[in-house]
């Protein structure tokens, strides 16, 4: 099996919270694991967050950031190209996307093809998942609803 993971799966990896088990169990049975090259700043943004919100404290924080940079290598880390954001612009259009959703969507897709064969997105994000759905994409988790407090 062959994994994108949106930035949302990502961060799983280095804030504890619902699904973050299972996404280690998802990268781990994965022949390739791969996310775009704007999941870094997405995430780290999304450690920077944690701190300001108080679910972790700064050294946690800090800890999880160098982990997270540490282990950024072992994901296939997919280029951004013109093709890929022109694609991305009509998935935003058509699933009523935010920016960076749409961006995942289409390197998700744009991989698939690539490849040609089937990439599973791996989103906590609704609408993406939504729109995973509706691109026909096989999405991941199949079932997004167990999971609380996700977006």
């Amino acid at each position: 099996m062959i994994v994108y993971l949106d930035a949302s799966a990502v961060v799983k990896r280095y804030i504890a919270e619902a699904g973050s088990a299972e996404v280690d169990h998802l990268i781990a049975r994965a022949d390739a694991a791969g996310t775009a090259v704007i999941s870094r700043a997405e995430v780290v943004a999304a450690l920077a967050k944690a701190v300001r919100v108080g679910s972790l404290t700064r050294e946690e924080s800090g800890a999880a950031l160098q982990v997270f940079r540490a282990q950024w290598v072992d994901l296939l880390r997919l280029q951004l190209t013109e093709a890929v954001m022109a694609r991305a612009d009509s998935l935003a259009w058509e699933h009523d996307l935010r920016g960076y959703d749409a961006v995942h969507l289409a390197a998700a897709i744009t991989w698939q093809e690539t490849l040609g064969q089937p990439v599973t997105l791996a989103t906590f994000d609704r609408q993406l998942w939504q729109a995973g759905t509706t691109a026909r994409t096989t999405v991941w988790p199949d079932d997004l609803y167990q999971f609380t407090g996700i977006s």
